[in-house]
């Protein structure tokens, strides 16, 4: 149950004979979780331009909303404080009758949508034989994520790996092949001597403009079919994949389709045509160019040497998505730079197809990965940093981490190094996932090993944690989950900790339907730490073993399994898992 939503819809009611429907839409939206826990749970600050629209007190316009509004069965009596403030605190025993629902509930109390939608996700989309660096993890870990949680809520999601298949890294690539392979290299490492082979002509390239034309006509001749360049381009194709796929595998990132540029190839002369017909595409300097009003420079579709650009693939992309899944929705998670070229692309769309004007096009931006000099994160040699090799640093780092805590456990170590190697993979992994997906995506942040594998503050490891220790109290306690849920014992909440944290629990529908108001994972991680500092909260101050009786002992066990269950769910939903020990 989305407690939020319920609050908004009873507020809603309270202020139609207030407020005309567009008003009240807005208004419902200062319906929020209150600052500082002293004022109550939820806060409603309606009233202050309510009543000055309609000119009145606001302390007697947020009186008389209260006279009309209904919440007996969710909320103590609402208070009023200040000039026109609405303070709700959730009833204790509505709380507890939340929580012994999401006992035995695999969704824990989280509803399907009543109305699901089709979306389709475009993320991590990397190019193919060039290593994945630290830029890619931001697309791949943040799609993942909202893939994750719109598939949970009950909507079709349809992920879509859109890989740069077909572009001019393969020109560059071809001329090296033929020009400066190291057949030896080629044959130990494929992949590693394409990679070297694009650096070394891109940087011929920038040097010596026979070489950078040499290059491009080798594009040029694998997208006109010529046999060699064809042959060659499906010698490459696998090994580079097989690389890729290595990387989605460590990450545990998935696709439902991979459909890259040279899948679309083939439709781009049709899709200019159509564009011309239909009086969209004009002739610009030789090129052929769509104007849209307000943009600062136009779209081109086709060069004037004939050569077809990302927005002619786009396009013919957000037709094939339309004819196959008839989606309500496209999102695109890619990096901020790509803004105005995505502006351009939605607004061709629309103008193109009238049916693609009720489609959502969405671009999801995200921020820089920023290195401790505040600078976009490079080696001390100035490359991009190689994704496979971040992730080896957090998993070593991590199993540093994992061993000397083991070794320092009073009782003596727990783990075999087997599972330490287990424990390491999933906290380093987790580690990177996490400091990404905690930021607000918009914002640059900054790299850092030491921050991202700390115990305490807002870190996958803290949660993994969180979630290792309410499985300890388990082990230690002999307890048995299913029958502990199967027992009938009653929760109940009488300190204040325990009220605290039942309070966090019965929030996480909110969060996640926070996190699709503007495509947001960081609005689950914070929900996540909140719970996690909550269940700390709740430990220190409430015994769960040594509780005073059996039935105190059953209800604060329960209260720890659900939270368990949460973080894991909602780790789960960020593509993050958890460990039974650490």
């Amino acid at each position: 149950m989305n407690v939020l939503f319920q609050l908004r819809e009873r507020f809603a009611r309270a202020l139609a004979p207030l407020a005309a429907g567009a008003e009240v839409a807005s208004l419902v939206e200062m319906v929020r979780p209150a600052g500082d826990a002293k004022f109550g749970d939820y806060q409603a600050n309606c009233a202050m331009p309510l009543g000055k629209r309609l000119g009145r007190n606001p302390r007697e316009v947020a009186g008389e909303i209260l006279a009309k509004l209904d919440v007996a069965d969710l909320c103590d009596p609402p208070s009023l404080a200040g000039p026109g403030f609405i303070n709700l605190r959730l009833r204790d025993p509505w709380l507890a009758a939340q929580l012994q629902r999401a006992v035995n509930d695999e969704r824990l109390g989280v509803a399907l949508v009543e109305h699901p939608r089709t979306y389709v996700v475009d993320y991590s989309a990397p190019n193919v034989a060039k290593p994945m660096h630290v830029g890619h993890i931001r697309s791949t870990v943040i799609g993942d994520a909202l893939y994750r949680v719109l598939k949970f809520l009950g909507h079709r999601v349809i992920g879509d790996n859109h890989l740069g298949d077909w572009g001019t890294q393969f020109g560059m690539i071809l001329y090296g092949y033929k020009h400066l392979l190291d057949r030896d290299a080629y044959r130990a490492s494929a992949v590693d001597e394409l990679g070297r082979l694009y650096r070394t002509v891109n940087r011929l390239a920038d040097e010596d403009e026979q070489i950078a034309a040499a290059a491009l006509q080798e594009t040029v001749k694998l997208h006109a079919g010529d046999p060699e360049n064809v042959r060659l381009w499906q010698e490459f194709m696998p090994p580079c994949l097989e690389a890729i796929d290595q990387i989605y595998r460590r990450l545990g990132v998935t696709f439902d389709v991979t459909l890259g540029e040279s899948f679309y190839h083939a439709r781009l002369g049709e899709i200019v045509d159509d564009l011309v017909a239909r009086g969209l595409a004009v002739e610009s300097d030789g090129a052929l160019c769509v104007f849209n009003e307000g943009a600062s420079a136009p779209m081109i579709v086709r060069k004037r040497d004939g050569a077809y650009l990302y927005a002619t693939t786009d396009l013919a992309t957000i037709k094939y998505r339309a004819e196959t899944w008839q989606p309500h929705a496209m999102v695109y998670v890619v990096d901020h730079r790509q803004s105005l070229h995505f502006e351009q692309l939605f607004a061709t769309a629309r103008r193109w197809h009238t049916e693609y004007a009720s489609i959502e096009f969405k671009h999801v931006s995200f921020g820089t990965v920023l290195g401790e000099d505040g600078r976009p994160f490079k080696t001390r040699s100035g490359d991009t940093v190689g994704l496979s090799g971040l992730l080896d640093e957090a998993v070593a780092r991590a199993y540093k981490i994992v061993s000397e805590n083991d070794d320092a456990k009073p009782g003596g170590a727990e783990l075999n190094d087997t599972q330490r190697r287990h424990v390491a993979e999933t906290v380093g992994i987790a580690a990177l996932k996490y400091a990404d997906l905690s930021q607000n995506r918009t914002s640059d942040y900054t790299f850092s090993y030491d921050k991202m594998l700390a115990m305490n503050g807002n870190t996958a490891t803290y949660m993994q944690y969180a979630y290792a220790r309410v499985k300890s109290i388990f082990r230690r306690g002999g307890i048995e989950v299913a029958a502990l849920r199967s027992s009938g014992a009653v929760i109940a909440l009488d300190q204040p900790a325990e009220k605290a944290l039942a309070r966090q629990l019965v929030r996480f529908a909110e969060s996640l339907d926070g996190v699709l108001v503007d495509y947001r994972p960081h609005q689950l991680t914070a929900y996540l730490f909140d719970l996690a500092e909550s269940y700390s909260t709740f430990f220190e101050n409430c015994p769960v073993l040594k509780a005073d009786s059996p039935a105190v002992r059953d209800s604060r066990l329960l209260l720890c399994d659900l939270t368990a269950r949460t973080i894991a769910k909602g780790l789960e939903l960020l593509g993050i898992a958890v460990v039974e020990q650490m």
